[in-house]
């Protein structure tokens, strides 16, 4: 199909060149934009519909009895409800 195009003087001069580097048309090239920008907007609203994860808002943390936050043994042991290896 046929139309008409107002596009910046600078873009257009871009564009042409681009063209030719690529050795294709300003046709081409300017479905190929298009394409990938309608695609871009019907992809857009698929990650807007991402499910919305819990958060849990109650009060709590770590029991005082476990010393060593960053030691894995400790709360290993915390969890399993015995005292901490020596």
């Amino acid at each position: 199909m046929r139309t008409t195009l107002n596009i910046e003087d600078g873009l257009l001069l871009q564009a042409k060149s681009f063209a030719a580097r690529e050795h294709t048309s300003l046709t081409r090239l300017i479905e190929e934009g298009l394409s990938l920008r309608l695609r871009a907007a019907q992809a857009a609203p698929a990650l807007a519909r991402a499910p919305q994860l819990p958060l849990y808002a109650g009060r709590g943390g770590l029991q005082p009895t476990i010393q060593d936050t960053l030691s894995q043994r400790a709360l290993l042991d915390a969890a399993d409800g015995t005292e901490p290896a020596r």
